[in-house]
């Protein structure tokens, strides 16, 4: 027996069939077989005292409440309807036992942790409608939520749950990029020259344009800058006399 992908194959007898045509055979499901990755919820399950062939996975309710039958828990197929198919939700249960100790772990993972605090609202209400809550207490690790059916005794419920394999990791991931920018004393060094460029412009400048108006007024007095008739001054009227825009210059 072998499993390839999704693929369950077993040959029989096996002593009739060569290795050679054997490897043939799975080279052939291989190809049409769908390599997905196992739910990585079945690794949260704790190996010690599980009772193998037990473990049950549930997409949606009608698997869980089969599940739930097959490990003689049907009183609980009800939280099936709370348990939040709908919205992602993946379970996973397994039967483990120790000498006199039983109980059925039934872990419910959610896509994110509010969705499972939600959730875990809900079925607190309807275990409450087939036991008393203190027998079925449910603990929650980010968004995995976990609790055991049935337990033998609340000392064991306890062990199965912190035996659970879950730990949440908190991972940021940020673009990165190579440091271009020049070092500090290179950086200092240009904006003086910069500042020092703009300062000199500035007073070349503001010659130039001195320089032009003053060599102007020497030679063309009031023929190009400040003409008597463009001036326009404000009087005040205080006197009698007119004020001349040519006794300024």
């Amino acid at each position: 027996m072998a499993l390839v992908g999704n693929i369950v194959f077993e040959v029989r007898p096996p002593q009739e069939i060569s290795t050679k045509d054997l490897q043939a055979l799975l080279n052939v499901l291989q190809a049409s077989a769908d390599q997905t990755p196992l739910p990585p919820l079945r690794a949260y399950l704790p190996n010690g005292e599980m009772l193998d062939g037990t473990q049950r996975y549930a997409l949606g309710t009608a698997g869980f409440r089969a599940a739930a039958a097959d490990l003689n828990r049907t009183a609980f197929a009800g939280l099936a309807e709370k348990a939040g198919f709908n919205e992602g939700a993946e379970a996973m249960l397994a039967q483990y036992r120790a000498g006199k100790e039983d109980g059925v772990l039934l872990l419910l993972d959610y896509p994110t942790p509010q969705l499972a605090t939600y959730h875990q609202k809900h079925l607190e209400l309807g275990l409450t409608e087939i036991s008393k809550l203190a027998e079925t207490p449910i603990e929650r690790r980010g968004s995995l939520l976990m609790m055991v059916l049935s337990p033998s005794s609340p000392v064991y419920a306890e062990k199965l749950r912190k035996a659970v394999n879950y730990e949440t990791q908190v991972t940021w991931n940020e673009p990165t990029h190579t440091i271009t920018d020049p070092p500090w004393a290179r950086v200092l060094v240009n904006i003086f020259i910069g500042t020092g460029v703009f300062m000199g412009a500035a007073v070349v400048l503001g010659i130039a344009f001195g320089g032009v108006r003053v060599v102007t007024k020497i030679f063309l007095p009031g023929k190009v800058f400040d003409r008597p008739e463009r001036m326009e001054i404000l009087q005040l009227g205080l006197s009698g006399k007119r004020i001349d825009p040519r006794d300024f210059y």
